[in-house]
């Protein structure tokens, strides 16, 4: 299989995952040909330390270069729609770190224009298709659980104003709790239980101003213009019904839970931020969750897997699994829940989601 070309922009923190991953671990199929920053320090740092042969300090000059097929966008989410649009009018594919956009309108604009023009439109969380979580779909696939009747997922914490060394982004338009870590859970509650119809939620801001206690910023305080705490409902169209809550509000030494419940059994979920396991599964009739061995490869860090099968679908003509139509719908859900909140009624959501296949036990990019 030919290697697809690859231009990498942003080099900051995420990058160093994806860049260590598509060099190695996926260079069968993901040939990095060029990295690019504003700073060029970080660019040319990169392209040292990754042994890429090219680095560019402007969008317009890594999407012109004629080699790149594929762009993978790592900077923040309020660039992602620009740089993605930038892209795929450059007749490149595109691929970016979560969310897709930060409103639905630049996630609708998005994947308009890429299947307008016949181009791939990607994006993370691609930890669903880590060992762990590809085992619990496999487990529900083969019918261990029976048919799926709920999903309960929720991921707590006080914030991040103690730790980040810049957090305030996650308390303003774009950020919060939902923006921030829902797209792990939700990419993770789709890919088991499949598409959502419909969602209802209540939101609050519990402390309206954060004072930041990491360095540099300590002592800074930050105004909260995002819901920190959010209660939804799910209604998937299988029936099934679902349970989100993401919070920056709360006290909590457990902060990721996934669980699926069926008609004749359960399985918790490993952490959807991660790639491995454990497994635990309670059949029908027993008295306690057994962990069960996990059956898939990449369970360690795997990010980058999502753009590696991507490249693959690109050169086998098949739909990708991070792809354009999971990536708005997760979108969609995470807008539905602060509209849901906000009107006080049921959200109906956008068709067009549907479930990729499994990976195949022993897949190898």
């Amino acid at each position: 299989m030919k290697k697809v070309n690859v231009g990498v922009i942003g080099c900051g923190n995420i990058s160093s995952i994806y860049l260590t991953n598509l060099t190695g671990m996926f260079s069968n199929v993901v040939n990095v040909a060029a990295v690019c920053d504003l700073i060029p320090e970080k660019a040319q740092e990169a392209q040292k330390k990754y042994g890429i042969p090219k680095a560019y300090f402007t969008l317009e000059e890594i999407i012109a270069d004629p080699e790149i097929e594929l762009i993978v966008n790592l900077t923040n989410p309020g660039q992602h729609c620009r740089i993605n649009m930038m892209a795929l009018q450059a007749g490149k594919h595109a691929y970016c770190e979560k969310p897709l956009a930060t409103n639905r309108a630049d996630g609708e604009k998005q994947v308009k224009l890429a299947a307008e023009k016949g181009l791939l439109l990607g994006g993370a969380p691609d930890t669903f298709m880590g060992g762990g979580i590809q085992t619990c779909r496999k487990l529900i696939d083969d019918g261990w659980i029976g048919d799926v009747v709920a999903v309960n997922a929720s991921m707590r914490c006080h914030g991040h104003e103690s730790w980040h060394p810049n957090p305030a982004f996650y308390y303003q338009t774009g950020g919060g709790p939902m923006f921030d870590m829902g797209p792990y859970y939700l990419t993770c509650m789709v890919n088991l239980a499949g598409a959502v119809d419909a969602v209802m939620a209540y939101t609050r801001i519990t402390f309206p101003q954060r004072l930041i206690t990491s360095e540099p910023l300590r002592g800074t305080l930050v105004d909260v213009e995002v819901p920190t705490h959010i209660a939804g409902l799910m209604k998937f169209r299988n029936g099934a019904v679902g349970t989100l809550t993401t919070t920056f509000d709360v006290y909590d030494d457990h902060q990721a839970c996934v669980e699926v419940f069926g008609s004749r059994g359960s399985i918790i979920i490993p952490d959807p931020n991660g790639f491995g396991g454990p497994v635990r599964l309670l059949r029908g009739g027993g008295q306690h969750y057994e962990e069960v061995p996990v059956v898939y490869g990449y369970q360690e860090n795997s990010r980058g897997i999502g753009v590696a099968d991507l490249c693959e679908a690109l050169r086998e003509g098949r739909t990708p699994r991070a792809n354009a139509g999971q990536t708005y719908h997760v979108l969609d859900i995470m807008c539905a829940f602060h509209d849901s909140a906000r009107e006080g009624r049921e959200w109906k959501l956008q068709e067009g989601y549907e479930q990729q296949p499994a990976l195949e036990i022993g897949k190898k990019y």
